[in-house]
């Protein structure tokens, strides 16, 4: 592992957004993450938010019409990123939701960056598991 440690601000939103409340209210609702993208901090040594890079689900439908398409244009296209994705999707028998973790490492991202992010990638996933 590389040493990299993830923030608490990083746990409290994968918590957030691994409890389905349910019972929310609309406004609680609408401040729900759709998605969230995390980066490395700029000393590497802290997995943090990527700031402003979120959706809510009160901005589907407003200020985002397709919240997956929207998600995609926001991993950078040179460097990597792990990000939370809430997956609503259908089966033949019912309608399901699904967190899933995405670890972004596209081609043009520099080589330590894709290191540093492949070895810390354990880090962030025993936090979201074990939560």
């Amino acid at each position: 592992a590389s040493g990299v440690k993830v923030t608490d601000e990083v746990i409290a939103v994968f918590n957030d957004m691994k409890v389905r409340k349910a019972q929310a209210n609309e406004d609680e609702k609408r401040k729900r993450k759709k998605a969230i993208l995390f980066c490395l901090s700029k000393d590497l040594k802290n997995i943090v938010l990527d700031e402003g890079k979120e959706i809510l689900l009160g901005d589907i439908g407003n200020t985002v019409m397709d919240p997956y398409q929207d998600f995609v244009k926001m991993l950078p296209p040179d460097d990597c990123r792990y990000a939370l994705y809430d997956a609503t999707y259908e089966t033949k028998e019912t309608k399901k939701e699904d967190l899933v973790f995405i670890f972004w490492a596209p081609d043009s991202a520099p080589l330590k960056s894709k290191m540093i992010y492949a070895s810390s990638k354990d880090a962030i996933k025993r936090k979201f598991e074990g939560e």
